[in-house]
């Protein structure tokens, strides 16, 4: 198996690498990290969808062409430039719901419906307003966290926060987890 034989990126993805570039962003969704999403958002039809960290899109990309007609999505970030660059890529489309505020902020103040996957791919819905987040998820839905291996861009001691994350995840009885040293490290959790 050729696990480097990365099928249907999104079209955009080429663009949104280049504007990365451009402005100077250094924190852009690994491409595995992307198919892997793609591939579990499709198997949800009609699902409801939420990522915490829009950043530039990337991450967002993969997870729109996963989706079908019928399913929707929101994206929360709180970097105005970031999210300007992402509503001009997806907009336009009445399937997504892209956010500028602090996601700690918007999961302590969502009421609306249960998702069937989260994304957290940013500090509030990880390693803040955990227990938040994860009310959030459906049961028989999934909580994808990444970046849970040593990455060149993490700050001294965050180490010690992926270990307490990971304990915490672990000792949940609401949870079926599954972690994968691949990629950039994953957790898997499905609701119980």
């Amino acid at each position: 198996m050729n696990d480097t034989n990365i099928q249907d990126i999104p079209k955009i993805h080429t663009e949104i690498i280049r504007k990365s570039e451009e402005i100077g962003f250094t924190m852009p969704s690994d491409l595995y990290v992307g198919s892997f999403l793609k591939t579990l958002i499709a198997s949800k039809p009609n699902g409801r969808f939420l990522e915490i960290g829009t950043g530039i899109g990337l991450s967002l990309s993969w997870m729109i062409e996963g989706m079908d007609a019928e399913s929707k999505l929101i994206s929360v970030d709180n970097d105005q430039e970031l999210i300007s660059i992402a509503t001009s890529y997806f907009g336009g489309d009445d399937r997504v719901e892209v956010i500028c505020k602090d996601g700690a902020d918007w999961i302590k103040n969502y009421t609306g419906l249960k998702f069937d996957l989260i994304f957290a791919d940013a500090w509030p819905g990880k390693y803040s307003e955990i227990d938040g987040v994860l009310d959030l998820v459906k049961v028989g839905g999934f909580y994808i966290i990444d970046d849970m291996t040593k990455q060149p861009n993490w700050p001294d001691g965050h180490e010690d926060n992926v270990v307490e994350l990971t304990a915490y995840l672990e000792q949940r009885e609401d949870l079926q987890l599954t972690k994968m040293n691949w990629s950039t490290g994953l957790i898997m959790a499905v609701k119980k």
